[in-house]
């Protein structure tokens, strides 16, 4: 299994022999509704787009998840699994072939790598996005990814996972609280999953981030401190810390799964 972070909560999953590209943003700023005023994200370069994608994976259907400008120049012919409303993204971009999974749904990709979908990270008052487990079929090896924090207790099901990919940083909005949890949240999670190792998602990276919203966002939390979260906690699970644009190999140990 080979894992590439490519900024922000785009990353490239190498499982099953398939190349699965997650939620990528990759050319282009970030910008919600035309807002740039109040939220944009930019870096020094664009991402280069990676080669031979067999599927892309969405979890959310807003810009910072689904992003129109990468989705533009992806080859519309990939397959795509997405969450009910990031489906209607790319459907409106034109790509054939789209599968829409709902919360408790799974799609088996080539009988190589099968994914569920679990409840992900509320966005407004009524809508929650998707988070999901990946297998390898032939292994059992699994990474559960959710790039917000939110992990609904349903995935205890899963457990033991290998691999979770989510944030140990908490961004807070005044009034309105957290929108991204790390810290606790994260170690809820690794006590539910009690995966080999855990990698940090949305923070970081080389993205500058500006307008109104950036100005008012309190962050707390860091990888370092998450260790030592662990560490308290007595658990085992080792943190990683990719640099964008590096591809790594995950060696994991296999191990009975109750899946």
């Amino acid at each position: 299994m080979f894992l590439t972070w490519l900024d922000s909560n785009s990353w490239l999953l190498e499982i099953g022999a398939k190349r699965i590209l997650i939620d990528p943003w990759l050319v282009g700023s970030l910008i919600f509704s035309n807002l740039d005023w109040l939220f944009k994200g930019s870096r020094s370069q664009n991402r280069p787009i990676p080669d031979n994608i067999d599927l892309i994976l969405l979890s959310q259907g807003l810009e910072d998840h689904a992003h129109p400008p990468t989705l533009k120049l992806l080859d519309h012919s990939i397959k795509v699994v997405a969450s009910p409303n990031a489906a209607k993204v790319v459907q409106e971009l034109g790509y054939s072939q789209v599968t829409t999974l709902a919360h408790g749904e799974t799609f088996t990709f080539n009988n190589e790598v099968e994914i569920k979908a679990f409840p992900g990270s509320p966005v407004g008052p009524t809508l929650v996005e998707n988070s999901y487990l990946l297998k390898e079929l032939e292994s059992g090896l699994t990474v559960y990814y959710e790039p917000h924090g939110y992990h609904s207790p349903k995935v205890k099901q899963v457990a033991p996972v290998d691999v979770v990919i989510t944030p140990f940083v908490d961004l807070t909005l005044p009034l309105l609280g957290p929108f991204i949890k790390g810290g606790n949240s994260a170690l809820e999670v690794v006590r539910w999953l009690k995966p080999q190792v855990i990698l940090p998602t949305s923070a970081g990276g080389d993205v500058v981030f500006e307008g109104l919203i950036t100005k008012l966002l309190e962050t707390k939390g860091s990888a370092e401190e998450f260790r030592s979260l662990l560490e308290k906690n007595n658990l085992s699970t080792q943190v990683l810390e990719p640099k964008p644009g590096d591809r790594f190999e995950l060696l994991l140990e296999k191990r009975a799964l109750a899946i």
